[in-house]
């Protein structure tokens, strides 16, 4: 699994990533972004071209040597400066109170402690401090879920550790932010099991 974790899967996630629908999805997201910002899971910088003009620099943290070399294109391109600040969401060697804001965009499927991870989020924002997010998880349709269920250990294998049943609102929540705005829906083009997403803002409690 190294050598497809490690090389062909960030490429294949630059591509899937790279639709119109996600990249709709994306700048939804990224809109009313403002001054300093940590992105969680930036990926191959997908979310790069999305940035508004209000920021004043980006934070990136990414565990993927490969998924930075893809990015370099982009970063390049990018009106604002992008500097790569850590390569696990689960512990951040950042000072408390930094950012303004922080963006995720299904990533927090991925992260094996996502509790601690949304704690370290939580400790680096600003009081007022805004998380802004694109995830998928579990969803509410009962037959769904069971799929999701089953496919779930598949494809944490076969995605990067990706979780399909997380229920993403409540556990922002529980991490102490306040849900400032969430809608939910089936992304249109996926398989219902893999498609259930939640899109939204919560605010640093």
């Amino acid at each position: 699994m190294g050598i497809y974790q490690d090389q062909l899967l960030p490429r294949f996630q630059d591509k899937v990533m790279n639709r119109k629908s996600a990249a709709e999805a994306r700048a939804r997201v990224c809109s009313g972004l403002v001054g300093d910002v940590i992105e969680v899971g930036f990926g191959t910088g997908l979310n790069a071209r999305h940035y508004p003009a209000e920021l004043t620099k980006v934070v990136a943290i990414e565990p993927s040597a490969l998924c930075m070399r893809l990015a370099e294109s982009r970063i390049v391109r990018c009106r604002v400066p992008v500097a790569l600040g850590g390569l696990t969401g689960e512990h951040l060697d950042l000072p408390s109170e930094e950012f303004d804001a922080a963006l995720s965009t299904w990533t927090l499927c991925t992260i094996s402690n996502l509790e601690a991870a949304l704690g370290e989020l939580r400790r680096v924002l600003k009081p007022g401090g805004v998380l802004h997010f694109v995830e998928h998880g579990h969803a509410p349709d009962a037959a769904v879920a069971r799929w999701q269920a089953r496919f779930e250990p598949l494809n944490k294998r076969l995605a990067g550790g990706c979780h399909l049943t997380r229920r993403i609102p409540e556990m922002i929540e529980r991490a102490g932010f306040h849900l400032k705005q969430i809608d939910s829906y089936y992304f249109k083009g996926e398989p219902k099991p893999f498609g259930y997403t939640f899109e939204g803002r919560a605010v640093k409690g």
